[in-house]
């Protein structure tokens, strides 16, 4: 159960490290008239970022649902 809980916050801390690194793109440049609407492929780190911030938001979640689980029973 201890191993659970110190994965999970290993995982979060890890998500929020790949959501700081990612990029911002235009943020609030828009609002002020900027050309906001520019699609962009990603690619290269970027691409590979954006990917492991998927699979580790998956993990956390699963991690904590199992979490929940073990705790009820």
């Amino acid at each position: 159960m201890r191993n659970l809980q110190i994965a999970q916050i290993v995982i979060a801390i890890l998500l929020m490290l790949a959501i700081l690194f990612q990029n911002r793109g235009v943020g609030l440049s828009g609002v002020f008239g900027g050309s906001g609407n520019v699609f962009r492929t990603k690619r290269g780190i970027e691409k590979k970022l954006f990917y492991l911030t998927i699979i580790l938001s998956v993990v956390f979640f699963s991690i904590s649902l199992a979490v929940i689980f073990l705790y009820k029973g």
